[in-house]
């Protein structure tokens, strides 16, 4: 394989994290505090695993032990999917750009799992170092007037470009544009 060729696993890990991409932008919330957003995104990363027919795992198990004094337990990412003939898929969903959460991603990949990082919030969102893979999910944020807590909002909804009229704008009289005269 030349230098400039790409692996097969990163172009199977391009293209999962592409569909998951796909997937994200579809979701719609509004007015969520931030462990709604993160459950909600959970949820939709379950939901896309099993509309493909894998097995989905919430708060699977990672490769990652947890620091002292639990060095004898793992830590567990949010969601892991097995999929039959490729490699599995952890997937860790964060609103900041937590360092123990690249580190677990990092150490999942390097254990030959496709590893997805997927963030939320204003961005921009720094990516993170191959071969951990970002997927996000821009969302817009308010603080509510009457309890102060700030809400998250993500539309999957966007409005296409409206229909243009047939109309000459160069041709038009001032009463053609307005619907009659003026």
């Amino acid at each position: 394989m030349s230098q400039g060729e790409r692996r097969p696993a990163a172009d199977d890990a391009d293209r999962v994290a592409a569909s998951l991409g796909e997937w994200i932008d579809a979701a719609s919330f509004a007015d969520r505090d931030a462990d709604q957003v993160t459950g909600l995104l959970v949820d939709a990363v379950v939901e896309w695993g099993r509309t493909r027919h894998w097995r989905v795992y919430r708060r699977a198990p990672s490769v990652v032990p947890l620091p002292a004094p639990y060095s004898d337990r793992f830590s567990v990412v949010d969601v892991g999917i097995a999929r039959a003939g490729a490699a599995p898929i952890v997937v860790e969903v964060d609103s900041s750009d937590r360092q123990r959460t690249l580190d677990k991603l990092v150490a999942e990949a390097r254990a030959g799992r496709v590893a997805l990082w997927v963030r939320w919030g204003r961005g921009p969102f720094r990516p993170p170092p191959p071969p951990v893979r970002l997927v996000t999910c821009v969302v817009t944020s308010r603080r509510d007037p009457a309890t102060g807590r700030r809400l998250h909002s993500s539309r999957s909804d966007r409005l296409p470009a409206p229909q243009h009229s047939d109309v000459d704008l160069d041709a038009a009289e001032q009463g053609d544009l307005f619907g009659g005269e003026q």
